[in-house]
């Protein structure tokens, strides 16, 4: 055992900082066996084999599968989040904030089968689990907020919410397409068809305006 790992022991500040790093390697290990097995092959002993522990250290920080899987859904949508508002703060155009909340939703490392098949299996969970549907309108709400701080500048308020809208559901579609269909569709098409509906969408507001 490192000297760190015995001082924090004794020290509450480090002891937390200890708790919160382990907590953090089991979310991610629990998100690995999710990749791997799916929600109905995953189980806490798989989890602790990833983490390199005992099913008894699982416990110890989070009380049940369910607890689990539901903080790991939420570290995953963290990462996803972070992509987004790195694009986010580069951008300084209206269009270029849409095009940064639809790129980072389909970031090159994180949109592969394996997430996608694991993000699908939490998402199954949704219609039966108050918290994992509770974490799921929060993405959508913060998706629908990105969304509308580029198209404000782009369309009425009427159009502004269907388009964000419509750019939602194509985005969960394809992640749900390459989780059921590896190879079924690259990261390059899924952009280009979020962002052809986008354009098309955009331009038929434009001829409305013209002809009203």
């Amino acid at each position: 055992m490192s000297t760190w790992i015995r001082n924090a022991w004794t020290d509450p500040v480090k002891l937390k900082r200890l708790s919160e790093i382990r907590r953090k390697e089991l979310r991610q290990a629990a998100f690995a066996v999710l990749e791997r097995e799916g929600i109905a092959g995953a189980t806490l002993e798989k989890v602790a084999a990833q983490a390199g522990a005992s099913k008894g250290i699982v416990l110890h920080y989070f009380r049940n599968k369910q607890e689990l899987f539901e903080h790991a859904m939420r570290e995953a949508n963290a990462v996803l989040c972070q992509a987004v508002i790195a694009r986010l703060r580069r951008a300084q155009t209206p269009m270029e904030r849409m095009d940064a909340v639809i790129e980072g939703n389909f970031e090159e490392h994180l949109f592969q089968p394996p997430l996608c098949h694991a993000w699908l299996s939490l998402c199954a969970e949704v219609p039966r689990d108050e918290k994992m549907a509770r974490i799921q309108r929060v993405i959508h709400a913060r998706m629908r907020s990105n969304l509308l701080s580029g198209l404000r500048g782009l369309a009425s308020p009427g159009d502004a919410d269907d388009i964000a809208l419509g750019v939602t559901a194509l985005i969960d579609g394809l992640w749900l397409r390459l989780g059921l269909q590896p190879g079924s569709v690259s990261r390059e098409q899924a952009v280009r068809q979020v962002k052809n509906y986008v354009a098309g969408r955009l331009a038929l507001g434009e001829l409305a305006t013209a002809g009203a």
